[in-house]
């Protein structure tokens, strides 16, 4: 039986678990604050077959779209899968759009079009997932622990044999596998890796009561001001609608715990949602939030083998489609680290080797 530790308990690192157990190999995931605890308990969990058509991701998203049903069906849908009707639009703060919206929508705001429907895009609740997830894994045998990684054990020859936790304990492995999401870039201390940036996003979730309708909403929307922003909105199974609209370039603090959202951002976002929908204005808050999504130089994921160091491995820098290809990453590591190769999906695109490695001593705080 393969031992193969995973760093990270985010969506991207439970799913290799998964897919790993799966297989009967002994995944062990290491997380040091807690599962789902980033973005991927605080993003939106939208799913869409075909919106990376273009892009190396493509194949992947693709894949990972019909994973999420075949996952939802499989494991008895924990975390809230549904399709979706998918719609573009505009708004004006305080200005009647005067064209065709959706019953659950102000007058504020005119749908322009049908970008997704129920075949084509879905959601899921993503810390319903994440941890619905790595309870399946952990049902075939996975291990979670917590502690945090405090650098890799290597052989005379520099292969990996496993982690050392910052409590001194060591845990052995025959592969590992670096999915921290944006503090992925701690890992540059270990291994030549390239440099993962974090990138801020805000959101709430309002109880709407179940009052919302199965709808993802995509639009541009003028505030008072006249600043234009780009809110998403989305409908959930449990009957919450989650929000976002404000982006930044906040620090990433070294320990994910200490991600807060920035001064006046919930409340800024909060008006704009109000404005939007009566359902939305009546509406308590449950949850003012941000979180940080993983970027990598030119936008796409890190996938695959770390270059020139045996054992070694990452999955990271995903953006704002982590969520969605959880799956069919999962999938395709542990085939990797299995089987030699993935079979699903092609990973050319995603070598960590497609870009320069970044010192480590650029980093500060650590």
């Amino acid at each position: 039986m393969k031992r193969i530790v995973i760093c990270g308990g985010g969506a991207i690192g439970v799913a290799i678990a998964y897919f790993l157990s799966r297989r009967g190999a002994k995944a062990i995931v290491v997380e040091r604050h807690e599962v789902a605890g980033s973005a991927s308990g605080k993003s939106g969990g939208f799913l869409a077959l075909d919106w990376c058509r273009g892009s190396p991701v493509d194949r992947l998203a693709r894949r990972s779209f019909a994973l999420h049903a075949e996952l939802a069906e499989q494991l008895g849908n924990p975390w809230g899968y549904r399709r979706l009707e998918t719609y573009s639009g505009w708004a004006i703060a305080n200005q009647a759009a005067g064209g065709a919206s959706r019953p659950w929508l102000s007058d504020d705001v005119a749908i322009t079009g049908q970008i997704g429907s129920p075949q084509t895009t879905a959601l899921v609740e993503p810390r319903a997932f994440t941890r619905g997830l790595m309870r399946a894994a952990e049902a075939q045998g996975a291990e979670l622990r917590i502690g945090t990684v405090a650098g890799l054990v290597r052989s005379a020859g520099g292969a990996v044999e496993g982690v050392a936790l910052d409590d001194g304990e060591t845990v052995d492995a025959d592969a590992v596998v670096i999915a921290m999401g944006p503090w992925s870039i701690l890992a540059t201390r270990w291994l030549p890796l390239p440099a993962v940036y974090g990138f801020k996003g805000h959101s709430l979730v309002f109880d709407a009561r179940g009052q919302a309708p199965a709808e993802a909403l995509f639009l541009e929307y003028q505030e008072a001001s006249g600043e234009v922003l780009a809110p998403e909105v989305f409908a959930r199974a449990d009957g919450t609608v989650w929000a976002c609209a404000i982006s930044s370039t906040g620090a990433l603090p070294i320990d994910p715990a200490q991600v807060a959202p920035d001064d006046g951002a919930p409340a800024r976002l909060e008006a704009l949602c109000r404005r939007l929908s009566p359902v939305l204005a009546a509406a308590p808050v449950v949850a003012r939030q941000a979180c940080f999504r993983p970027v990598a130089e030119d936008g796409v994921p890190l996938i695959g083998r770390v270059p020139g160091v045996d054992g070694a491995y990452v999955a990271t820098a995903h953006s704002v489609w982590g969520m969605l290809n959880a799956p069919a990453t999962g999938e395709a590591m542990a085939e990797l680290i299995l089987d030699g190769g993935a079979s699903h999906v092609d990973l050319t695109a995603f070598a960590p080797d497609r870009l320069k490695t970044f010192d480590p001593a650029r980093l500060h705080g650590v």
